[in-house]
């Protein structure tokens, strides 16, 4: 029977040396887990990786990874899933297993193809509010790094897991702690999936939008197509991302059980990598431990606001991610290597359902993200194209102060000096400005001059929760729809959206064959 056993190891210690040494005479190893952990190494303490490893010995095997599906047949009708995400694409595929088609429909178009669309926006101003960073196949995980983050427990993470390996990504990705594929390549991973799905026999439909879920009462009985098209099922999963806000204000229209949720606001930070490295790690900058990462958090008790560093991307790029031709908003990406000559990371501060913007109409804090990021688009379109981001030094901004010139950054639309206190709400700026105070502090260097904040970061998450039954998956006012993912409130990053896609595959595999 192998063993499987946890130790801590220096960063430059051999670790096929410390196994023969420990377990002599063994046969071969697997890695269950590697973290490093490189905290202190900016005052000198050395880096260590963490592992969990599984051992065995000659006439031993491995504990097996593999899960056993069951060829269940096709549903009556065949489920229809609205998104091409993360959610949609693990939900699909998550049926394909049990010999369930479904039907996926994708308002953009293929990655590849998608990518040519973003190109143009960036460098021509050519807006696609079907293909940009948020919508078309692989969803705006596309572009968040491929980071594959996640604090959630559920007995499916090592399933999506396993699926990303198999589907082309690096072996480790099944067993690193916070494994990262890098949005180039997770392209290429996406495309795999999608060809897999077809050989299965799923339908997937590009370029087509869901303009509205048909319902008989309260049960769904299928979808409306833009091109005109109706669809037919009694099962019919939204997996469509929390930026397509078309499809929040039509289930309010048909009264979907919908709650206000509290999301963040605030801004990228973008320092030079090799800064951010150094703080991080020190005498051992020059030692092969990859791009610096970083977490910070701010609370104020006074007002019980949070201010903290989301999505950090080492190595990586500030985008301009909108969906709306007329507003701006970034994210962050890198690729897999992450050696561009940036880092950067969300800084964003607590927006409160009810106390920050009114919960009398459902979709306010939809109406509160939409109000920010067209002031951003406004002052882009007086000072610039309106593709340019506003941006000040994140000196400057601490001082009150337009900045005169901007260093290089690595935001491939370009950027425009500006105040982003006429973009931010008050109390957003304001938790900026003491969060930003409480980092220095934490990492002393990260207030300098070459810092940029390019500004606004708004789509941290939905801001609403479609609710839906813990038992069922089920809507709570509308039987056989399915909200799932990030769009519906219920993940906040690529692991847990596919995870939530398995989940609500199993919510309707035992419905529908009562298993």
């Amino acid at each position: 029977m192998s063993k499987i056993t946890n130790f801590k190891l220096d960063f430059d210690q051999d670790l096929e040396f410390y196994l023969n040494k420990n377990f002599p005479g063994f046969e071969d190893y697997r890695i269950h887990n590697k973290a490093l952990d490189a905290r202190g190494a900016n005052r000198g303490k050395k880096p260590i990786y963490n592992y969990k490893i599984e051992v065995i010995y000659p006439g031993e095997k491995f504990s097996a990874y593999q899960e056993q599906f069951n060829f269940l047949g096709e549903f009556k009708e065949k489920p229809i899933i609205v998104g091409a995400g993360p959610a949609g694409l693990f939900c699909a595929l998550r049926l394909a297993e049990y010999g369930i088609k479904s039907i996926v429909i994708e308002r953009g178009d293929r990655a590849h193809n998608r990518m040519k669309h973003i190109a143009r926006f960036w460098r021509y101003n050519e807006f696609d509010k079907d293909n940009n960073v948020c919508f078309g196949e692989g969803g705006a995980g596309l572009f968040s790094d491929g980071k594959l983050i996640t604090r959630i427990k559920s007995p499916y993470v090592q399933y999506v897991m396993n699926k990303f390996v198999d589907f082309g990504a690096p072996p480790e990705t099944a067993y690193v702690s916070n494994p990262h594929l890098g949005s180039n390549k997770i392209r290429g991973l996406i495309k795999k999936i999608t060809d897999h799905l077809k050989k299965k026999g799923c339908e997937i439909y590009y370029n087509v939008k869901v303009d509205e879920v048909l319902f008989d009462e309260s049960q769904a009985r299928g979808v409306k197509l833009s091109d005109g098209r109706l669809l037919e099922s009694n099962n019919i999963v939204l997996a469509t991302g929390h930026s397509a806000k078309e499809m929040y204000r039509h289930l309010k229209e048909k009264e979907v059980k919908m709650v206000p949720k509290d999301f963040a606001v605030g801004v990228r930070v973008e320092h030079r990598r090799e800064l951010i490295d150094f703080l991080q790690y020190g005498r051992f900058v020059h030692e092969n431990l990859g791009a610096a990462r970083y977490k910070l958090t701010y609370h104020n008790k006074d007002n019980d606001k949070g201010t903290y560093s989301f999505c950090m991307c080492p190595g990586g790029y500030v985008l301009s991610s909108g969906t709306d031709e007329d507003g701006i908003v970034v994210n962050g990406m890198s690729n897999f290597a992450r050696n561009s000559p940036w880092s950067n990371s969300a800084l964003v501060v607590s927006v409160q359902a009810g106390k920050d913007f009114s919960t009398d109409d459902v979709l306010n804090g939809h109406y509160f993200q939409r109000d920010i990021e067209k002031k951003a688009y406004e002052a882009s379109m007086e000072h610039a194209e309106g593709k340019q981001v506003p941006t000040q030094r994140l000196k400057d901004f601490l001082e009150g102060k337009v900045s005169k010139d901007l260093p290089k950054t690595s935001c491939p639309s370009g950027i425009f000096s500006h105040s982003l206190n006429s973009v931010l709400p008050d109390f957003i700026a304001t938790g900026l400005r003491e969060g930003l105070e409480s980092f220095d502090k934490k990492m002393p260097g990260f207030i300098n001059n070459d810092a940029i904040l390019m500004a606004p970061e708004t789509r941290t998450s939905a801001p609403v929760t479609i609710k839906r039954s813990r038992a069922t998956f089920e809507s709570e006012s509308h039987k056989g729809l399915y909200p799932c993912g990030e769009g519906a409130g219920y993940a906040g990053g690529i692991t847990s959206a596919a995870v939530d896609g398995v989940k609500v595959a199993m919510a309707m595999i035992r419905k529908e064959k009562n298993v």
